[in-house]
């Protein structure tokens, strides 16, 4: 039987991890953190089992031990959070009493948000447009892209203001911003205006609802044999890629789009790596607001997600396959995230998933999926295996990272 002190210290300990899953970060990571409180809070031992709904906690003090288990509630994704809740597990001490440490976890979890639903929905918008241009396409459908992306955006937002499941919130998403965009693609036409890469715009109105936190989570949490949280996180994650080719299929079946790859948009090399630069700052910028990071780390993820990904496209360019370029780039993200973990209590999740979903291979995974749907099996086999090799790569270059840490 534990002590009445012993009972508030665990349900700190439980609070903790909770909160810590819950907005977003991955279970190795929360693992380490609810040890580093424990031992600042004169535990002996800790040991921990998470999965995405549950937590349990197993603690030592003065030979006697206790244990308690806890659901974790409703996920998201809240860097900031993540960040406030590592300043308390970092700064608790053996002298302070747990209800202090309550209080604190309280304020934590009451992190704001830092940007309205209209400046993230402008964002997203902003982001699909240079989605389009990397996949390459033209200016009249990165417009197209842009506003499908931010109305799509915006019909997310007010969903999960209703607490609807998060499956269908993906596929009304996708079909909203996929439909706008088929939408204004006849207007535009209608208008005299021709379109050089109809399919590029088309999915990159969509590239938005790709679920980069959960699958990099799960990614990290699979190479820290963190297997039972790495495999729920995935599996999410692919449930939420199939809702969103879901919308993407119905819109397709009931217009009947091609979404056959076609040739990039040409232009002086020069410019184009420009337009790439200013593409991967707001594409970057805008997950990480999606993120609910503060400002500072919305820049340093910009500038990162500039230098990895024109890295990445420079080594394409020069004749490089995907996945050595795409993992040349994770490495150099996975690299900087250590360092700014290290230096400036940067939490590694804040500065490595934005810059790494914008090089998640989301045209290929959508054309996959909806190819094998109508049963072109050699063009979705083709797909397929460009879509796991890159993801492999990005897998590997986070891992190699890793090998520079004490932690």
């Amino acid at each position: 039987m534990v002590k009445p002190v012993d009972s508030e210290a665990m349900d700190v300990l439980m609070r903790f991890g909770a909160s810590m899953v819950r907005s977003g970060n991955t279970a190795a990571r929360t693992r380490e953190w609810i040890e580093v409180m424990a031992r600042n809070m004169g535990f002996d031992a800790v040991s921990v089992s998470l999965s995405m709904d549950s937590i349990t906690v197993t603690a030592n003090r003065s030979g006697e031990s206790a244990t308690t288990m806890r659901e974790i509630g409703a996920l998201g994704v809240n860097v900031s959070r993540i960040a406030n809740l590592e300043e308390v597990a970092r700064t608790a001490g053996p002298g302070q009493m747990p209800r202090d440490l309550a209080v604190k976890l309280e304020n934590a979890d009451a992190t704001k948000t830092l940007y309205s639903e209209m400046q993230i929905a402008a964002a997203v918008g902003l982001a699909s447009g240079g989605f389009a241009f990397l996949n390459g396409a033209a200016a009249v459908e990165m417009c197209a892209a842009a506003i499908g992306g931010g109305i799509g955006q915006g019909v997310r937002s007010w969903l999960s203001r209703r607490h609807i499941n998060h499956y269908g919130i993906a596929t009304v998403s996708a079909i909203a911003a996929s439909g706008i965009f088929v939408l204004l693609a006849a207007l535009a036409r209608h208008g005299g205006f021709g379109f050089t890469n109809y399919p590029a715009g088309f999915i990159a109105s969509v590239l938005f609802l790709i679920p980069g936190f959960p699958l990099v989570a799960g990614l990290f949490d699979l190479l820290r044999s963190q297997t039972v949280a790495a495999v729920s996180r995935m599996a999410y994650g692919v449930m939420i890629l199939l809702a969103v080719a879901l919308g993407l299929s119905t819109v397709i079946a009931v217009v009947g789009i091609d979404i056959t790859r076609q040739p990039a948009l040409e232009l002086a090399y020069p410019l184009k790596l420009l337009l790439r630069a200013m593409a991967s700052f707001i594409a970057a910028c805008a997950f990480a607001m999606l993120f609910n990071s503060p400002m500072r780390i919305v820049l340093a993820v910009g500038l990162l997600a500039v230098a990895a990904n024109g890295l990445r496209l420079v080594f394409i360019d020069m004749g490089m396959m995907l996945a050595p370029a795409a993992f040349i780039a994770a490495l150099t993200i996975g690299l900087v995230a250590l360092m700014a973990d290290q230096r400036f209590n940067v939490p590694r999740m804040a500065m490595a998933v934005a810059p790494v979903v914008i090089m998640m291979p989301g045209v290929y995974a959508f054309e996959m999926i909806v190819l094998f749907n109508r049963g072109q099996l050699l063009g979705a086999l083709e797909a397929s295996a460009a879509c796991g090799f890159v993801v492999g790569a990005l897998a590997m270059g986070l891992a190699t990272a890793r090998f520079f840490s004490w932690r």
